[in-house]
């Protein structure tokens, strides 16, 4: 036989039309029987009895009614929890999909103001562990441009002062304008907070997030209407950033285990294995051309035995930071172990020529004691990558030697 169940059709507790039965009956048997036995035949006074069976009807009828809508708020509290964590486990388990933490903490956001119920509008703050300075990272239904104007800190939020500096529970606001007098913003600031929306801010519900005991960011969610946020809500972001203060560290490590899987840890550009991957990706431009570059550090060697291995990784990041200066977008950039880098971008070739002459001036830093030398070797790039590696490969040790022999000489 199928069981029944009772959490589909939103019951969580029932009574069965016979135990109402015997929760009604047996009390008046028992009413009626003390009544009689306990007066005489001649004292019966039938109307008290009756007025006693309808009194007890009416409080057992009254306390039914209190249970059931008890019963119906505890379902809807538990359904609404349910919800919160299918939102934080789905954005757990499909963290892979988003480029970047911007996309992650959005549609965070865009959960949260869809599971409780009062929220019409909302937004996540960050807060600047050194300085304590915030900016708002994603909004939904507010003018995030607008808001990215505010330059205020942790102390000037009203989750700072109601709670006493703490940051450590919800607060629930029901007069913004007045809450926003009392601050140490100015009136243009004030004023950019209470226009931001499409209609007037005047109730917030706010929570702080913590991830790894530091405070993280602000969870604020907004509504047009006073009052719009109760106890009951309050408890419900309580669970809400909980859970996402959960989603957004495994977010982040998540993140932390792929860029350590796909990227050099020493110069944070990508590794070999990612980038033969992201080589696949590369969009061609025939009328500009396409390179693949091979530099390699002339002096590794030298600054390791006179300055020590530190010296050398420090040399190192300084190649990889001055490429990335050099070409800041539309190249791909790897370091293939050692002192040996790679990159692919785009021409012409004149233009290359410059930017190579420009990356050696960028390390040729007269007040530096690291004075880094590089070679480097240029193949024209129509998708044979290992042909195209050969050949700047060969160009760039032709180089070495070219350089080592006018030394000599």
């Amino acid at each position: 036989m199928k069981q029944r169940d009772s959490l589909k059709r939103k019951k969580i507790d029932t009574l069965d039309f016979r135990y109402h039965i015997v929760l009604l009956v047996l009390p008046l048997i028992l009413f009626i029987s003390v009544f009689i036995f306990a007066m005489p035949s001649s004292q019966y006074d039938f109307l008290s009895l009756s007025l006693i069976c309808i009194v007890y009807l009416f409080g057992y009828s009254l306390s039914y009614y209190l249970h059931q809508g008890r019963i119906i708020r505890l379902w809807q509290h538990l359904e609404q929890v349910v919800n919160i964590n299918d939102a934080t486990y789905e954005l757990v388990h499909l963290s892979s999909q988003y480029q970047d933490e911007h996309d992650f903490l959005d549609a965070l956001l865009q959960k949260a103001v869809g599971v409780i119920d009062g929220a019409e509008m909302g937004s996540i703050i960050l807060v600047n562990p050194r300085t304590n300075e915030l900016k708002f990272e994603c909004t939904v239904g507010l003018d995030l441009s607008e808001l990215q104007k505010l330059k205020f800190h942790l102390e000037q939020s009203f989750e700072y002062r109601l709670t006493d500096g703490r940051c450590d529970r919800v607060v629930v606001v029901d007069d913004m304008h007045q809450i926003n007098a009392g601050s140490s913003l100015s009136d243009e600031e004030q004023n950019i907070l209470l226009t931001a929306a499409s209609q007037p801010i005047r109730s917030t519900l706010s929570s702080p997030i913590h991830i790894d005991g530091k405070l993280y960011a602000m969870l604020n969610l907004d509504s047009g209407n006073r009052g719009a946020f109760n106890d009951y809500d309050r408890n419900l972001v309580g669970i809400l950033t909980h859970e996402a203060s959960n989603a957004i560290a495994l977010y982040q490590k998540s993140q932390q285990i792929q860029r350590l899987a796909n990227t050099d840890t020493l110069t944070g550009l990508y590794n070999r294995k990612r980038f033969e991957e992201r080589l696949s990706q590369w969009h061609h431009k025939p009328q500009l051309g396409s390179f693949l570059v091979i530099i390699d550090m002339d002096n590794l060697k030298t600054i390791n035995d006179i300055h020590g291995h530190q010296a050398g990784d420090n040399a190192i990041v300084a190649l990889a930071n001055a490429m990335k200066v050099t070409w800041p977008h539309k190249a791909l950039l790897g370091r293939f172990g050692g002192d040996e880098f790679v990159l692919i971008c785009h021409g012409p070739e004149h233009k290359l020529a410059a930017e190579l002459l420009e990356l050696a001036k960028l390390l040729n830093n007269p007040k530096s004691e690291l004075q880094v030398k590089f070679s480097a070797g240029v193949a024209d790039y129509q998708g044979d990558w290992h042909q195209a590696f050969k050949q700047a490969d060969s160009a760039m040790y032709l180089e070495k030697r070219t350089k080592k022999s006018l030394k000599q000489a």
